[in-house]
């Protein structure tokens, strides 16, 4: 790779980070997404490929908010290649969204003794997609609304408490205040009659689920800064907002669209902690999307039986 190829790597992070920093100072978190999409055949998701698979990690982040922000209802993306080989035409005036890909390069490097080593360097590329919205000609299937009744008031939702009953978590309810408590590893949580839906109290389970999978014996996160550093604080409550956005596509419920109360005095925090590191909202989002595989892939329990009361 030659060192133009390698230079504009790094402005990647940077023009990103600027976008997410600035949509926090102004109160907005950028990673709600448009609950009520209406190409989202009945149920809340991901953003989705031209294919139907979903993507992951901060190119939710990014697809997400720029729907947020350009009044996109389809959660369906495609390149302009996709589109054309699709028989679709993007509308002229129209611009793309910019996505990203990981990916590594190998160099060879020579170390102090004179030998010859191979080095993996991590590099970014980007690309640009289309929301299906923008995007005229395509077949009847990509286009096609699918009407979405209101969910009933404080109904629980029984996929979501089999999903998190299925975790193992020792989740118990009783007073004000929802937190993961590391000395007994459990997950306290408010009575479900104290949250205003049923979306709701699963958002902030979920939320709090993703703390419960960052623990020594399971995904390791390193929570021992927590209670003394408001910066490691905010970066881990920022890798559970996002881990709770993502699960809670995954699960396609639609959680409360203001952020908690106790998170309110996280937003300056985070724009803190984004601004000073352009790297931070990638390894923010890729801790989540670890945390959310983690509780995809535990195996499912014979009778899990009632969440604990």
């Amino acid at each position: 790779m030659s060192k133009s190829e390698q230079r504009p790597r790094t402005d990647i992070y940077a023009e990103i980070t600027e976008k997410i920093v600035g949509a926090l100072e102004k109160g907005v978190r950028p990673w709600v997404q448009p609950w009520r999409s209406g190409n989202a055949t009945g149920r809340v998701t991901r953003p989705l490929r031209h294919n139907g698979l979903p993507y992951s990690g901060m190119n939710v982040l990014l697809l997400w908010s720029a729907a947020i922000e350009r009044g996109f209802t389809s959660p369906m993306w495609m390149t302009f290649k996709q589109c054309v080989e699709l028989g679709g035409a993007v509308r002229k005036g129209e611009t793309g969204t910019m996505v990203v890909f990981a990916s590594r390069f190998t160099k060879t490097e020579i170390d102090a003794g004179g030998e010859e080593f191979d080095r993996e360097i991590p590099f970014l590329k980007t690309y640009h997609v289309f929301n299906i919205a923008q995007i005229d000609q395509l077949p009847d299937h990509y286009c096609a609304q699918v009407d979405q009744p209101e969910p009933e008031p404080f109904k629980r939702v029984e996929h979501a408490d089999q999903f998190f009953a299925n975790t193992g978590a020792v989740i118990r309810h009783g007073g004000n205040s929802a937190y993961y408590a590391p000395a007994t590893d459990h997950i306290q949580m408010p009575p479900f009659e104290m949250f205003k839906d049923a979306e709701s109290h699963a958002a902030t389970l979920a939320h709090e689920t993703i703390h419960w999978v960052g623990a020594p014996h399971r995904l390791n996160r390193d929570l021992s800064r927590y209670a003394k550093d408001k910066s490691e604080r905010a970066r881990e409550e920022l890798i559970a907002e996002l881990g709770s956005a993502f699960l809670c596509a995954d699960l396609g419920i639609a959680p409360e669209l203001e952020p908690r109360a106790d998170h309110v005095s996280y937003l300056a925090s985070w724009a803190k902690v984004l601004g000073a590191d352009k790297r931070a909202i990638f390894q923010a989002a890729a801790h989540a999307q670890r945390a959310v595989a983690y509780l995809h892939d535990l195996p499912p329990k014979a009778d899990v039986g009632e969440l604990a009361a």
